[in-house]
């Protein structure tokens, strides 16, 4: 007897019926950038359809999206040079840009999340994630710096910062530090396998971050290695974060799958900017159809294992899903 599985494959019906991953707006966590100024939105150039926003036209594209079905949300800041420093002491500074944005966010939406980014790189002069001498990272002294700008998220409002820096030993320093500061609920999604990839540019270029000299790759880790993801992710796990982040996603759905079958926390996966722009380039050639492309990645990152997809599409996707 000939074995068929063609017949579940032969009308829409019961292709849906069989089908083993669904997307869903809930599973989406929309990035957006926040700016200096008022009543400006800038796109940037190398992510067509994405901007930079001042803070009272954030308020409003965040409005726009929970009418979309977007509840979840990451915000990074542009920091102006003039504000950057070796100690990046802007990014704790009271009062500052990403704070205050933090604070209207969340006072005026409290139903949502928000994922606050806690890394030295938006603010540093030397554009690292951590504290440079002598053309070296330092590890634990830029622990007490990530630690500061911990807390000062968690007293602007954030219920979920997102240390993205490889620091060795930055999750269980920020969980002790936000306890001892009572923030016991504020939780951890953890950059834990963060490779040193070629897909960061336009994120770079939103942010103008992009390291003043050398590359990352003595902190975040190699594209060449996957089982040193599960040590990294062992160790978030043991100090205390809530999730596991792969980033990217798309050149690593191995990694999101090896965490899936490997832990019991959710994971997360970034779409990052160089995979956003790569899709949205060949589109504007004409060279793939740009809305099955994206349904087609997103699902790739669902289907290895990821519970939350960070995506620079989500606001793209909820319109599709609204149509």
């Amino acid at each position: 007897m000939l074995n068929r599985p063609r017949r579940n494959r032969s009308s829409a019906a019961i292709r849906t019926m069989v089908e083993e991953n669904r997307l869903s707006v809930k599973d989406l966590l929309f990035p957006l950038f926040v700016m200096d100024g008022s009543a400006t939105k800038t796109e940037i150039k190398s992510m067509p359809g994405i901007y930079r926003y001042t803070t009272d036209l954030l308020l409003k594209e965040i409005e726009a999206c929970l009418n979309l079905g977007i509840t979840s949300y990451a915000l990074f800041p542009q920091v102006a040079e003039d504000r950057k420093d070796s100690l990046a002491t802007e990014s704790h500074r009271k009062g500052s840009l990403y704070l205050e944005a933090i604070h209207a966010v969340t006072s005026r939406f409290p139903e949502i999340s928000m994922l606050t980014d806690v890394a030295m790189d938006p603010y540093s002069s030397d554009g690292h994630d951590g504290i440079v001498k002598n053309g070296e990272i330092l590890n634990d002294e830029t622990l007490e710096v990530l630690a500061k700008m911990a807390v000062a998220q968690a007293q602007a409002g954030s219920k979920l910062i997102g240390p993205s820096d490889m620091m060795d030993g930055r999750v269980g320093y920020l969980r002790e530090s936000l306890d001892d500061a009572g923030f016991t609920s504020v939780g951890i999604m953890a950059y834990s396998a963060k490779y040193a990839s070629a897909f960061y540019g336009p994120f770079r270029d939103a942010l103008e971050s992009a390291p003043k000299f050398g590359d990352k790759k003595t902190y975040q880790m190699n594209p060449a290695n996957s089982r040193e993801a599960l040590r990294e992710a062992e160790l978030d796990e043991l100090e205390g974060a809530d999730f596991l982040m792969v980033k990217p996603a798309l050149a690593y759905l191995d990694i999101i799958s090896l965490l899936r079958d490997n832990t019991n926390l959710p994971i997360a996966a970034y779409n990052v900017s160089g995979e956003y722009a790569m899709v949205k380039a060949a589109a504007a050639n004409g060279w793939i159809d740009g809305e099955k492309a994206m349904l087609e990645s997103l699902l790739s990152m669902k289907r290895a294992g990821a519970q939350v997809i960070l995506t620079y599409f989500a606001k793209e996707f909820a319109q599709l899903k609204l149509s």
